[in-house]
């Protein structure tokens, strides 16, 4: 049933994708209007996950800031999709990498230093993973958490590894990343994802108790590469800048929960400068601090 369902979806996907980008967007604005005022998708989760992160926000600011996240959210799909077959230069021009972080990158790998890339569902990080294959000259590998549906999961795996990308199954990171030490890598993680609360760090994070994946920081101390911080600004719709800012050079010798505190602390920043490009729908505070478990501070 499965294999059913995608090989009926799968020509609408390549049509969207196929659309140019006016067009493309008033799609969206059809999804946003079904998505957010007849579905309601995870509406209440958004609303409450903004008014815990902004408490000095009027409700009027919370529900506008509610609707721009859902705007954004269905451009950031639609976004995805074209992936499929957006041509080279066309992604080169809508997302681009700063002249500061590419300097970044090209020196860390004139010295023949891998490094690790930290950032969180802020901005399109599809779009950057492409735009990072096609501009630097080490090999990129993107941690990600397989599709149960195999059929979706492969289609993902073709939009991701399109431009030369490589993907690392989250349970295979550090077997991996052993693996590809010969080689001069960047290894992206996304680091704001929901972790059992017995095995994470707690910090506060918007206002909230928030658990964090320890795994980030253990293969840094591991594998001690320098670990190098992501944003993506949204500069209008459908164009986007990458930016990076180096976190630590040493991660073997920072502090226990110091390089998770680091890169949490800057995509807080990056979440208030930008709150809508961020995924409020995600239930990302659904786990209680246990009263035992350590806690940043």
């Amino acid at each position: 049933m499965k294999g059913l369902i995608y090989y009926i979806l799968l020509p609408f996907v390549y049509l969207l994708s196929l659309l140019p980008f006016p067009l493309l967007y008033r799609v969206s604005d059809s999804f946003y209007f079904l998505l957010y005022y007849v579905f309601g998708y995870r509406r209440k989760i958004a609303l409450q996950n903004l008014r815990n992160s902004f408490p000095e926000k009027t409700e009027t600011e919370i529900k506008r800031m509610c609707k721009d996240y859902y705007h954004y959210l269905c451009d950031l799909f639609l976004e995805s999709f074209k992936t499929l077959t957006i041509a080279r230069s066309s992604m080169l021009k809508r997302c681009t990498l700063s002249p500061a972080a590419k300097a970044i990158f090209d020196r860390y790998h004139q010295e023949g230093r891998s490094i690790m890339l930290v950032m969180g569902h802020y901005g399109n990080w599809e779009w950057a993973g492409n735009t990072f294959s096609l501009t630097c000259k080490q090999k990129l590998f993107v941690v990600y958490h397989p599709f149960g549906n195999k059929y979706f999961n492969g289609l993902m795996y073709r939009m991701r590894t399109r431009f030369g990308t490589g993907l690392i199954a989250m349970k295979d990171t550090y077997k991996d990343m052993v693996k590809n030490k010969s080689m001069i890598t960047s290894t992206a993680f996304i680091a704001d994802q929901t972790p059992q609360p017995d095995n994470a760090l707690w910090t506060t994070f918007l206002h909230q108790d928030t658990p964090v994946f320890r795994g980030t920081e253990k293969i840094a101390k591991k594998m001690n590469y320098p670990i190098v911080y992501i944003t993506i600004k949204r500069l209008k719709r459908g164009y986007y800048n990458i930016l990076a800012e180096i976190l630590t050079e040493d991660a073997k010798n920072t502090a226990e929960g110091e390089i998770s505190e680091l890169h949490t602390a800057r995509l807080e920043k990056d979440i208030r400068e930008q709150p809508e490009i961020w995924l409020w729908s995600h239930r990302r505070w659904k786990h209680k601090r246990p009263a035992a478990t350590q806690i940043i501070v």
